[in-house]
């Protein structure tokens, strides 16, 4: 029964997964290499000193550390979220949609590891508006955004619920 709940709300489990599959592997990378991490900061600063300041190697190497701990924790509750989402008596197209709003809300932590690649060579505060990074950040963002106010307004309202069906001359069965 539960797996027939959850089968509309694949595409939203898959990327929560993935989301927190790119936390899990940043922390396995940081724990095999983090020395490689910081070199690239390092040699990113030395090349490109004109846009750092003594702040610049700590503050980019902690950008790298967001993206893991947004990802895992943005995983996670996404996760939660859309099997919530599940659940619901939405119908199905919209739970599929709802859920995967939700699920691309993992966007957001790539913006961090823009960051983090794009500071050594542009400085730390082109970084934050580089085209991709806001990409990032409005795309996960606002589709974790949407997704919640899906999700809310079909909870505390009925949005989005199920229609009445009926079948041949049976009574009607209300599924919201």
């Amino acid at each position: 029964m539960l797996h027939q709940e959850l089968k509309s709300v694949r595409l939203g489990l898959l990327f929560s997964m993935l989301t927190l599959i790119f936390g899990i592997g940043m922390g396995v990378a940081f724990s095999t290499n983090e020395d490689a991490f910081k070199g690239y900061v390092k040699a990113g600063v030395a090349a490109n000193p004109q846009v750092h300041d003594a702040k610049s190697n700590k503050k980019i190497w902690r950008y790298a550390q967001r993206a893991h701990f947004h990802a895992a924790g943005i995983g996670a509750f996404t996760l939660g979220l859309v099997v919530l989402t599940g659940l619901t008596g939405m119908a199905a197209r919209m739970k599929t949609m709802t859920a995967a709003l939700i699920g691309l809300g993992g966007l957001y932590p790539f913006s961090w590891l823009s960051m983090f690649f794009k500071a050594p060579e542009i400085g730390r505060e082109a970084a934050h508006h580089a085209m991709l990074t806001e990409l990032w950040v409005y795309g996960g963002v606002g589709c974790l955004l949407v997704g919640l106010i899906l999700l809310f307004s079909h909870l505390f309202f009925g949005t989005g619920s199920q229609q009445e069906k009926t079948v041949g001359d049976a009574k009607p069965v209300l599924n919201g």
